[in-house]
């Protein structure tokens, strides 16, 4: 059974984690509770004075460590504080203007111990209560855009139209066969210490992944990235970001900041490259067993 979380923050440091594609931190002091985050973890919002209550739920993506100043504090000091991140998928958060008024509380919280756990059953109360409210604002996928964005339609009575993009699952199925083809073990959902990569193949059953791929359709390459700079560094893999080439852009402005560790080991495939080398390996092959080589 997932643990329930309370995340308790001032307000503006959940804008900033929203505005960062659902980001939050932990103090070195709390590493033991970020040891116990695990992928899937049931996380409740609360936000600080004025607010004083829980706006939001969801779940534990990935955890991931970073050296890189994030919330106004650490921007205003120059400081990590809080070096210790998980990103989280949002199930269900009010708009900014609804929070003091349509929060939740729980006689049985207790804020001031900032981040804690709590019993599933004041983590079903809160959830029941949000679920009671306006159907303000729903994310269905861990592949939203950041929360100002996927906000705004709920702000302005907008609706968001999607890009038509081949899906993740289908990527994802397309590199297991190449991988295969090319004589790797190829695996989906490879889990690993900060969560999982989307595609990996190993030389051997017992071996470490030799490639590494993450897919992103209209999701995070900053995280992304994130595990795969640490697939490399403990592996020394090769890693690929899979994503549209309107992506290009942020991944190298990432690569010549944050993440210029690995400028020279990441590469970028573009989504449609991915079904050109499928149909390329699989006629290639097909072509090789016809000759009876």
């Amino acid at each position: 059974m997932h643990n329930c979380w309370l995340v308790v923050g001032l307000p503006h440091n959940w804008k900033t984690a929203f505005e960062h594609k659902n980001i939050w931190g932990l103090k070195q002091t709390q590493r033991h509770l970020w040891n116990r985050l695990n992928e899937g973890d049931v996380l409740l919002f609360y936000v600080t004075s004025p607010v004083s209550g829980v706006i939001g739920y969801g779940t534990v993506r990935i955890k991931f460590h970073q050296d890189q100043p994030l919330w106004p504090q650490e921007i205003e000091e120059n400081e990590v504080i809080w070096p210790l991140r998980f990103e989280f998928n949002v199930e269900r958060c009010l708009p900014f203007d609804k929070w003091p008024t349509s929060k939740v509380t729980s006689r049985e919280l207790f804020p001031r111990g900032g981040f804690q756990t709590l019993s599933h059953d004041i983590a079903q109360e809160l959830v029941s209560k949000l679920k009671s409210l306006p159907r303000t604002y729903y994310v269905r996928t861990p592949t939203v855009t950041p929360a100002t964005e996927a906000l705004s339609p709920y702000l302005h009575g907008a609706q968001q139209a999607e890009q038509v993009l081949p899906s993740h699952k289908e990527l994802k199925q397309k590199l297991v066969e190449i991988g295969k083809l090319q004589g790797y073990l190829a695996d989906e959902e490879y889990v690993f210490d900060i969560g999982k990569l989307d595609v990996v193949w190993r030389r051997v059953a017992l071996s470490v992944p030799t490639y590494a791929f993450e897919i992103q359709v209209g999701g995070d390459i900053y995280h992304a990235l994130a595990k795969l700079k640490h697939a490399s560094d403990i592996w020394n893999s090769n890693i690929f970001i899979v994503a549209p080439q309107t992506d290009h852009g942020k991944f190298e402005g990432l690569l010549s900041g944050t993440f210029h560790e690995i400028s020279n080991r990441v590469k970028f495939i573009e989504l449609n490259k991915v079904d050109e080398l499928y149909k390329r390996k699989k006629a290639y092959s097909e072509f090789e067993k016809e000759l009876g080589i």
